[in-house]
């Protein structure tokens, strides 16, 4: 990973360039900011890392006066870095009741619509099921991330033993892919737009496919950590998110990654 850091480093140095004089002044700020490779939010490729979030973070602290600093992690481990207060943000969180006791919650503006996928030759097997409950009733087991929340009829059949042993947990989707793939699970759940990148990126797009199984979409927002971001910085992150969007710059970062 030695050379995404130095390109993540770059990108910091870039930012603070661009950044206004103002905008410069708090020399002391800086943000520890989890990254994972989350297409198409976080993209590692040609020896560096860009991506949707990447560049819309980057942007956002610049124009608050802070730097950031990279720190890649698994989802499940970035959730209790986060609550420990030894990483400052991680981005693409739906929104939890037991999360909001160690975060604060902003910048609720991306959709996370999570759908089945499935081999092309098992999608006989969903006999018609259009929901997750009907896809477990198939007797299907499921490939999931650890640490990551689908939506409420997720959560909800999660509560079930008999239905939550037919969960296959992984710590990244590359496995969850691979393991679709080769058998080992009959579908993965996943974000449409992430899942798009991935298996073209490796080339299974024709052999694992969407199915009419569509969970309820859900925002979702950056989190910023309780322990260690003060009411005053949590404000100047809201505020320059705020005119970010308000000046089209979010809209335009999104329009190059989420119309590929």
């Amino acid at each position: 990973m030695r050379r995404f850091a130095q390109g993540l480093a770059v990108l910091g140095l870039v930012a603070a360039a661009l950044a206004p004089a103002s905008a410069r002044a708090d020399e002391d700020c800086e943000l520890r900011v989890r990254w994972a490779e989350d297409p198409p939010y976080f993209i590692a490729r040609g020896g560096h890392v860009d991506g949707l979030m990447m560049e819309v973070l980057t942007e956002t602290l610049a124009r608050m006066g802070c730097r950031p600093v990279w720190v890649e992690l698994p989802w499940a481990r970035a959730l209790l870095e986060l609550q420990q207060g030894r990483i400052d943000v991680v981005a693409g969180a739906l929104r939890r009741p037991d999360r909001e006791a160690y975060a604060y919650f902003v910048d609720g503006r991306f959709q996370s619509r999570n759908r089945l996928y499935m081999r092309a030759a098992d999608l006989p097997r969903l006999a018609g099921a259009t929901t997750l409950a009907g896809a477990l009733r198939a007797d299907l087991r499921l490939g999931v991330q650890i640490g990551v929340v689908y939506g409420p009829e997720y959560s909800e059949l999660l509560q079930q033993p008999a239905l939550r042993r037919q969960f296959t947990q992984s710590g990244t989707r590359r496995n969850l892919w691979q393991m679709l793939d080769i058998g080992r699970v009959d579908g993965v759940l996943a974000s449409e737009f992430t899942a798009r990148w991935e298996l073209d990126q490796l080339g299974l797009s024709s052999r694992l496919v969407p199915t009419p199984v569509v969970l309820s979409p859900e925002p979702t927002y950056v989190m910023l950590s309780r322990r260690t971001v003060a009411p005053a910085r949590l404000e100047l992150f809201r505020q320059a998110s705020e005119a970010m969007e308000h000046d089209g710059t979010v809209k335009r970062i999104a329009a190059r990654y989420l119309d590929h």
